[in-house]
This record gives structure tokens, C-alpha cells and sequence, in this order.
């Protein structure tokens, strides 16, 4: 899937940068994508993000994160995303109560916010969320373009895989 969500951010986004953990074994990638380690695995997204974030600090003002498990993502939905920044820190979907911080856009200098709340104990992503400046994007305003909000489905199961293929309109065999 990894390779699917970078072929579909190239279309909107440069440079790429994947997140992996120190010696994490990656599929091939095209050569212009950047890998960026995260030294301290296990430490939850917002860590994640802070290295993702740091990486291309020096190399662009914003950046759109993605988790790599959402095949359904949609090039426009990003756009979308990117073009609600405006003059905020974050932008990030908002379902009532919940956020979703790996679909969303942050200015990269938010690197060094993000690193004094871990350092200061604060490790989720709410935290930052919190100490930003934020549009919070309703959903409902994203399915004018993402009308089943494809782009926020995640696979993490065998039938979320499967879900998945029938939402994109593909069948798979199925095993006895």
C-alpha cells in the first residue's frame, strides 16, 4: 500500500518523504523519494510526525501527512487539504469529536513545537492540535469531493483489505 499512497502523492505533492523505523525493510520506492528514520520506534504518531516534519523542514513550508495504510486516498482530497492551510499552522479533518492528524497539513516549522511536547510528556497528537494555530476541517465539507470519505479509510485487516477493494470497484478471489 505504501507504494500506492506515494504514486498517489506525487500528484499533488514534492518532495515525498517516507517515515520508517531504524532498519525497517521498505518496498521499492522511486529514487526521488526521501526516507527519513525514526531512531525511537514505538513512540506513538505524533513522534512520527515530528520526524516526518523535520525532514523537510529546510526544504518546504508545509506538508501533507499521510498514514501509508489509506489506498482509497483521493489526489484531490489533498489538495483540498492543502489549500485550507491558508493562513493557519494545521489543517485537519474533524469528525465531531475526532481528528484525523494523519490526513492533514502542517507547517514544517511545527517540528520543534511537536518535539518540546514530547520532551515534555505531551505525545499525542491532540497536543499539537491544541497548541496551533488550526482549521479544523468538518468533514462534511470534504465529501464535495471525497463523497464516502475514502481518503480517511484505513486498512489494518485482512477484511478492511477486502472493504477496500470493493469500495475502489475491484473483486478478489475468494478462499475456500
Amino acid at each position: 500500500m505504501l507504494q500506492r499512497v506515494v504514486r498517489i502523492l506525487e500528484s499533488v505533492v514534492s518532495p515525498i518523504v517516507v517515515v520508517a523505523s531504524a532498519g525497517q525493510e521498505l518496498p521499492e520506492l522511486p529514487e526521488n523519494i526521501l526516507i527519513a528514520y525514526d531512531e525511537q520506534p514505538q513512540q506513538g504518531p505524533l513522534h512520527g510526525i515530528t520526524v516526518g516534519l523535520a525532514a523537510l523542514s529546510d526544504i518546504s513550508v508545509a506538508a501533507y501527512i499521510s498514514a501509508c495504510d489509506v489506498p482509497l486516498l483521493k489526489p484531490e482530497f489533498v489538495a483540498k487539504m492543502i489549500l485550507s492551510l491558508e493562513d493557519y499552522e494545521l489543517a485537519i479533518p474533524q469528525e465531531e469529536n475526532h481528528f484525523h492528524p494523519l490526513a492533514a497539513v502542517y507547517k514544517t516549522h511545527l517540528a520543534k513545537r511537536a518535539q518540546s511536547l514530547i520532551e515534555s510528556g505531551k505525545s499525542r497528537p491532540f497536543d499539537l492540535i491544541q497548541s496551533s494555530n488550526t482549521n479544523r476541517i468538518d468533514v462534511a465539507e470534504l465529501k464535495t469531493i471525497d463523497p464516502e470519505l475514502d481518503s480517511l479509510y484505513n486498512v489494518n485487516t485482512p477484511e478492511e483489505y477486502q472493504s477496500a477493494l470493493a469500495r475502489a470497484g475491484f473483486t478478489s478471489p475468494q478462499s475456500d
